[in-house]
């Protein structure tokens, strides 16, 4: 039989929990009315578990855990190790993106590399998608970048929405070296305390030394996040897309007894400005939405189509001197044709890269106040 001190414990758990649930979640209670002249009080928000377990002590901690295997209804539910598994279960929950469980080891293994992949828009912007941090793209980005200067290119898009997380850090330094200034820390990885911190900085001139902008996405995670994190710092380059992933991390992978992977966070990426990229990742100068499935559409038609079709919009027909001489019209044939469409099931727009957009718009505005 459970003794009255037990049930006033559980009694004050099931009127907090009783009372946060049936409390909207930020809703403040009304207070009762004042008298006047007298202070208004502080309108009281009830807690949510989150911030009821935060305030749990050792002791608490402790009471309950032992609470629950004495008095639960199932105890089955409350062994060893199903508490454990709860503790393993509510750690993951807690540090989020620094602990991952993987199924084994062939499930831990990196994701097939993306390609590096360049080209010139609008006749003096270079494109550069980076893709994964390796020595074949590395050197493709080199060569892209030797070819700049005889064509007059005064702005470069560094395009980090493919780069994944798994990528060799002094890779990735070196492809930021050729944006960051000599001397310059790129990032810092920050281990545990009692580990000795591990900087990368850049040891060489940059490669160009025009306008930067930088395109990034919840695709753009670990030393991605960290490059778009120092040319912001060092280059003044716009960020222009969505938040990153959050994962700016050394990784390890730490196999258990049954084979699985304990896939853990070891040291977290630092800014130049000192802040930490871990968690927080980088957020957008220009916030600009887009779907993750069009993009990596777009990214996969653009070696043959190039991404020009995926950037203008398509021009509306006007009438014009060949339309005269033969005797139609242009625009009315392309209103008669949509009326036609009415009705039907709606074609599916093709795939347009706002973010992209974005940048050249930005480019283009920059050059005409510029010019004035």
């Amino acid at each position: 039989m459970i003794s009255r001190s037990l049930q006033a414990t559980f009694a004050i758990f099931i009127f907090a929990a009783n009372l946060a649930a049936q409390t909207p979640s930020g809703a403040a209670l009304q207070s009762p009315s004042k008298s006047p002249g007298m202070p208004a009080a502080s309108p009281w928000i009830a807690p949510t578990t989150e911030d009821l377990v935060n305030s749990l002590g050792p002791a608490d901690l402790q009471a309950v855990i032992t609470l629950l295997k004495s008095n639960f209804a199932n105890p089955d539910a409350t062994t060893d190790t199903e508490l454990s598994r709860a503790t393993v279960e509510g750690l993951m929950a807690r540090l989020q993106r620094g602990v991952m469980l993987l199924p084994s080891k062939e499930n831990a293994a990196a994701v097939p590399p993306s390609a590096f992949y360049s080209e010139i828009i609008a006749g003096h912007i270079a494109y550069v998608r980076l893709g994964s941090f390796n020595s074949a793209n590395l050197q493709a980005l080199d060569k892209s970048l030797s070819t700049l200067a005889p064509k007059k290119v005064n702005a470069v898009i560094v395009d980090l929405r493919s780069s994944g997380t798994a990528n060799d850090l002094a890779f990735a330094a070196e492809f930021a070296k050729r944006f960051c200034p000599r001397g310059k820390t790129i990032f810092t990885l920050r281990k545990a305390p009692g580990r000795q911190d591990r900087v990368f900085s850049s040891d060489r001139d940059p490669a160009f030394r025009g306008l930067v902008m930088v395109l990034a996405d919840g695709d753009t995670a670990g030393a991605a996040e960290a490059i778009a994190a120092a040319l912001r710092f060092h280059d003044k380059a716009l960020v222009i897309g969505q938040p990153t992933a959050g994962r700016a991390a050394e990784y390890s992978d730490l196999s258990l007894p049954s084979g699985k992977i304990l896939r853990l966070a070891v040291a977290e990426m630092i800014s130049p400005e000192g802040r930490s990229l871990f968690t927080e990742g980088v957020k957008p100068d220009l916030p600009i939405d887009m779907s993750l499935a069009d993009k990596r559409q777009i990214f996969q038609s653009s070696s043959e189509k190039g991404m020009g079709p995926f950037v203008y919009e398509a021009g509306r027909p006007h009438m014009n001197e060949a339309a005269l001489l033969a005797g139609t019209n242009p625009e009315v044939e392309a209103a008669e044709a949509a009326q036609q469409r009415r009705g039907r099931v709606p074609e599916k727009q093709p795939p347009h890269d706002p973010v992209l957009q974005r940048a050249l718009d930005v480019i283009t505005s920059l050059e005409v106040y510029q010019s004035r």
